[in-house]
């Protein structure tokens, strides 16, 4: 049975609590829910009914199409001057022995590594430090385009942004200019957490605010650029302040339409200051993705990423409106790994993920970080997998024993 035929089916069902039926009601006709009917989802929706309205959108959308690309981290450092409670990454500065700090060469050695490689995207983020300044980045985005003009550079999140623009007695239209001009060509989403400032100021306090956050990824959309966004889930907040966030990236996504990826981030407990929360269960995974892909009617993508939730989960939840997760990394991040997540040295080859996509019953799309299609993997047969080219076997005679 198709996505249309599952919700048609589920809005014939006369036993269908009415609100529930409204909200399937407006998902069918291509309407906006409201911030309360998101509450009654995350409240009352079971995860076989978010499952078919998220999929039907997705599907809507992208048919079947899911989307990945081949990609690597740098991570300059895990030493930073904030002290979020959530995080099993960073160190703060007197523990520098515990951290690292790599060197502008070190960083363009890592890019250059992958000279020989079909990579398209270098993703940069990491730590705050005093050191990592404004014209350190500058430089660094500079250095890796004259080495490498055609990856694109997707780096720093506004929390960094705001700290060295600051530093540097810059507001944030002509930073983030700035940062277009030296090689920036777009951002990444994290930082977010969660806005509203009952949540925020328990587990990341001293960092940028909700209206920061969203001012930066305003004004680098001004610029004609694009961004992804975030969300910290299930840890000490209520399923209201995951709508309240969600509808702030939403206004923003009205008034500017430069957001392509929605990520919702798992929390994990290892070796941080909340590990006495509990971590959220897959099912509530996928129906947060579930939501996040209903509510977020003007995102054209919700990406799950595989190497915070596993391979299993990330296919799973490409059935509960994910069409993107994200790309091969080749174990270049710590970011996930130190928080306990199931891949402790997150890397997959192409043929990798295409089977993963293919195993879902999905069709897989190599991207490039702006949606457009590199490969398209459909009908793709792998030279490893080509019937030619397997082993032959030969059928020896039977001898006789006598």
């Amino acid at each position: 049975m198709d996505a249309e035929k599952k919700l048609t089916f589920l809005l014939e069902n006369k036993h269908l609590d009415e609100e529930l039926k409204t909200i399937a009601t407006k998902v069918y006709q291509g309407q906006r829910i409201t911030q309360t009917e998101g509450v009654t989802l995350y409240e009352r929706g079971e995860l076989g009914y978010l499952g078919v309205l998220a999929n039907f959108i997705r599907e809507r959308l992208h048919g079947d199409k899911t989307y990945f690309n081949r990609n690597f981290h740098i991570e300059p450092t895990n030493l930073c001057v904030y002290d979020c409670k959530f995080c099993s990454y960073s160190r703060l500065i007197k523990q520098r022995e515990d951290g690292w700090e790599a060197t502008m060469e070190e960083m363009l050695n890592q890019v250059k590594s992958y000279d020989n490689e079909p990579v398209t995207e270098v993703h940069i983020v990491g730590g705050v430090l005093p050191q990592y300044n404004m014209a350190f980045y500058m430089d660094l985005f500079t250095a890796i385009k004259r080495h490498r003009p055609n990856i694109h550079v997707k780096a720093l999140t506004p929390v960094e942004y705001h700290y060295i623009f600051k530093k540097a007695k810059v507001d944030y239209a002509t930073g983030m200019a700035m940062m277009k001009d030296a090689g920036l060509d777009s951002m990444p989403g994290g930082g977010a957490e969660i806005f509203h400032s009952e949540i925020r100021e328990q587990i990341a306090k001293d960092k940028c605010n909700a209206e920061q956050w969203l001012q930066i990824h305003e004004e680098w959309h001004k610029l004609g650029m694009h961004s992804n966004a975030t969300m910290l889930y299930g840890h000490i907040e209520q399923y209201w302040h995951r709508v309240d966030h969600m509808e702030r990236l939403r206004q923003l996504q009205d008034r500017t339409g430069g957001f392509q990826t929605f990520i919702p981030l798992k929390f994990r407990n290892k070796d941080n200051q909340m590990s006495y929360v509990a971590e959220s269960t897959v099912v509530e995974d996928l129906r947060n993705y579930a939501v996040s892909r209903i509510y977020l009617n003007n995102f054209p993508h919700i990406k799950a990423y595989w190497a915070m939730i596993s391979r299993q989960t990330a296919q799973l939840a490409l059935g509960f409106g994910v069409n993107d997760i994200d790309g091969t990394l080749d174990d270049t991040t710590k970011i996930y790994s130190m928080a306990g997540a199931e891949e402790q040295h997150p890397a997959m080859t192409t043929r990798e993920l295409v089977e993963l996509i293919r195993n879902a019953g999905r069709h897989p799309i190599e991207r490039d970080t702006l949606y457009r299609v590199i490969t398209d993997y459909k009908d793709v047969v792998f030279e490893e997998d080509r019937i030619d080219k397997q082993p032959k076997y030969y059928q020896l005679p039977v001898l006789n024993e006598k």
